[in-house]
């Protein structure tokens, strides 16, 4: 009996040792699942920074939408405290907005797109809508973070397991992405629509995964965790008279499955936390501080069942910091790989990228090439992953063109000059060749114009391009009654009408920076109306076609085209008039060399100084006053040898040579709302430097002025005054100029 006794007793006595060794060695697993729900997902790093405090150590993360971009950065590497200062870094709003620098598009685009007020695209003469966001930003973004995981394919493999959800568009399935590239798939997950345009992977078209499955806690407890921490930033159903955007209704319709589903996934998760975010919305990106602040007062309501189960592991993880490092740091590419470019060349896409194989670059210059290339409008889509090889990095693009090649632009304008103004615009991409665009202005109002460029774009090296236009106008202009008394005289309406036809081939050095060469062909109609035995009867003052060659160098960094805050302009022309069909009889060849320097300088983020000086010299004798330099007006519209001048009409100053100082004092008072004082001096005169005494016998003007830039541009009113003269003028300017 006694032998049977110490059997059970030793038996018992394993069976509780076993059990202690049990509680002490096994660990528990904790998944983290984050919602969807926009600018409301800031919220999470707020419930993430209590985890940490808390001890928690999570095992694996299931994210849609921003649950997918916070989670899927958490899952890379970053702590709560990274991804706060990554938040509060970044201009959100611009991001997703896919705002670019003006620095990244290229000269043409600079010169010429600052004059449509909106795009249409059309496709097989289908006119469709404005375009959405491609999100190329918010992927540039997420891709540079994540950077450091780029060869990871497996998401398992992250620093944490990760998942994230997607909807297939086409049939409206859960699309789970647990491999591939980690910044595709987030950005995948995030594609609101109406907001950012879908993603393609696998030949899958997927958007946001908030449209089937915004709390992917069945997912996340299939992956064997023990207990599940979720954190749920869904607002509520919106009231009628709070649907007032595209975006909110779009959110609405997407949120009537999910919103009837959350109650019974919130029964699933061991520790649901529900932040109110009830003040914000999915579009609240400048409320940063805000919510991540309600994610943490949330997760402090729950600290004590928090704390119990980070009692239950044995260990933490090891954070090894990331957000510290250098993401600017040098590197060297070794290889570069293009997919999907079909139109464009290779050397085109490379030119644009700035990259060429053994160049050192870093994730700054890098970018500045995506941003770049995206500029050009010709790719819906550019995914790049970087992947370690001996010596450096391989690069590897996977780009989809647009499939839109034909657009629709249109503009409107109204000036003291050519009055009215409706602008309409086609234009056609890669019509001849890959590289190529048409592109053709007809301005239809109260003087009707016309501007055709073809341009063949080889980037950094030699492009062709082919322009004409025609352009008039009606300007009254000073005529003296008597050559000895030039001063003396009456306004008679001067009509202009040029027809310009110029080829050239030009070189940009960056998208600051080009110069251009060619030939042109200048037809020039001016006349005035005399009235002879009661028929009214042209007087021609020059009908005439003039062949030049001429040279141009522009260099352009202000980093707005109107009201700039800073920045360098410069521009340099010289003109040899070879050939004329000779009017007058009596044409002889010369030249005009002309140029422009300006520089703005911004104090106190709201105060800009502006400094502009500009000069026209003639050199030879043009035959007649037409080739003059004409100054007076204001106008960003002139052509020719016009110029602007505040405190005189349109061509009121007029000589062979002039020299000009603008100085410019504008106030920012709110966001695209200014004030401004700009003075200008000049000198008008055939000796221009006149021994040395350059300041006798100038002229200025000077004006205050309101702007306020819109979506078709600026709407400026400006009073002007000489003291040279008792004249006083009010501008109207509406719109882009053109």
């Amino acid at each position: 009996m006694k032998k049977y006794l110490l059997i059970i007793l030793i038996f018992n006595f394993h069976f509780i040792f076993s059990q202690h060794s049990l509680s002490q060695n096994d660990d528990v697993k904790v998944g983290l699942v984050l919602s969807g729900g926009g600018a409301k997902g800031f919220a999470h790093v707020g419930v993430l920074k209590v985890l940490e405090e808390a001890g928690i150590r999570v095992d694996y993360i299931a994210g849609t939408s921003m649950g997918a971009v916070i989670g899927g950065l958490y899952a890379a590497g970053y702590n709560a405290r990274e991804l706060d200062s990554i938040l509060k870094k970044y201009d959100l709003t611009s991001l997703i907005k896919d705002d670019l620098p003006r620095s990244s598009y290229s000269f043409y685009h600079k010169k010429n797109e600052g004059k449509y007020a909106f795009s249409l695209p059309i496709d097989k003469w289908k006119i469709g809508l404005p375009s959405v966001s491609k999100g190329q930003n918010v992927y540039n973004l997420i891709s540079q973070l994540t950077e450091h995981v780029h060869e990871i394919n497996d998401f398992s493999k992250l620093p944490i397991p990760f998942f994230c959800i997607a909807t297939d568009l086409e049939t409206g399935e859960e699309i789970i992405l647990d491999k591939g590239s980690l910044p595709e798939a987030i950005r995948a997950s995030g594609s609101f629509p109406g907001l950012l345009t879908p993603v393609k992977i696998n030949n899958k078209v997927l958007v946001d995964g908030g449209i089937v499955n915004n709390y992917p806690i069945e997912e996340l407890k299939a992956k064997g965790v023990d207990y599940i921490i979720g954190v749920n930033v869904m607002g509520q159903l919106l009231e009628e008279s709070k649907l007032n955007s595209v975006p909110l209704i779009l959110g609405q319709i997407a949120g009537f499955q999910v919103y009837k589903n959350i109650k019974e996934k919130s029964k699933m998760t061991d520790v649901y936390i529900k932040p109110d975010i009830s003040e914000y919305n999915d579009f609240s990106f400048d409320e940063v501080n805000d919510i991540i602040m309600v994610g943490e007062v949330a997760a402090r309501e729950q600290i004590k069942e928090i704390k119990e189960i980070a009692i239950k592991q044995n260990k933490r993880r090891h954070h090894t910091a990331i957000y510290s490092f250098d993401l600017n740091r040098d590197f060297v590419i070794k290889e570069i790989v293009i997919n999907g470019n079909l139109n464009y060349t290779d050397n085109y896409c490379l030119d644009k990228l700035k990259l060429k194989k053994e160049i050192v670059t870093s994730q700054e210059k890098f970018l500045e090439g995506i941003n770049t290339l995206t500029a050009t409008g010709n790719f819906e889509s550019i995914i790049y992953r970087f992947i370690p090889v001996k010596g450096g990095m391989k690069v590897e693009f996977n780009l989809i063109e647009n499939s839109v090649s034909t657009f629709l632009k249109i503009g409107a304008h109204f000036d003291a000059l050519y009055k009215t103004g409706i602008l309409v615009n086609l234009t056609k991409k890669h019509s001849f060749f890959k590289n190529d665009f048409l592109s053709a202005d007809f301005i239809i109002g109260d003087n009707l114009r016309y501007n055709i460029d073809y341009f063949l774009d080889n980037g950094f090296n030699w492009s062709f391009g082919l322009n004409t236009r025609y352009n008039s106008f009606t300007q009254d202009i000073a005529i003296a009654l008597d050559e000895d008394e030039p001063e003396f005289g009456i306004k008679v309406p001067h009509h202009y009408n040029d027809f310009t036809t110029q080829f050239f081939v030009q070189t940009t050095f960056n998208n600051n920076m080009a110069f251009r060469v060619g030939v042109e062909d200048k037809n020039l109609k001016v006349f005035i109306e005399e009235i002879v035995d009661d028929q009214t009867e042209k007087v021609f003052l020059d009908n005439s076609n003039y062949v030049n060659v001429f040279a141009k160098a522009a260099y352009d960094s202000y980093n707005t085209q109107f009201s700039p805050k800073r920045g360098f302009y410069f521009d340099a022309t010289y003109r040899f008039y070879l050939l004329s069909t000779d009017y007058f009889e009596d044409f002889e060849p010369f030249s005009q060399l002309s140029g422009k320097i300006g520089y703005a300088y911004t104090l106190f983020d709201k105060l800009t100084l502006q400094y502009i000086a500009q000069a026209g010299i003639t050199i030879g004798s043009s035959g007649n006053n037409i080739h003059d330099y004409h100054l007076g007006g204001y106008n960003e519209n002139f052509i020719n040898t016009f110029e602007p001048f505040y405190g005189y009409e349109v061509a009121d100053l007029n000589d062979t040579s002039f020299l000009k100082s603008t100085f410019i004092l504008r106030y920012e008072l709110f966001k695209n709302n200014y004030l401004s004082f700009t003075g200008n001096y000049g000198r008008l005169n055939s000796d221009l430097w006149n021994g040395g005494s350059i300041f006798e016998d100038t002229v200025s003007g000077y004006a205050f002025g309101y702007t306020w830039d819109t979506f078709i541009g600026p709407i400026e009113l400006k009073y002007s005054w000489s003291p040279d003269t008792v004249d006083h003028y009010w501008y109207f300017n509406l719109g882009f100029w053109f």
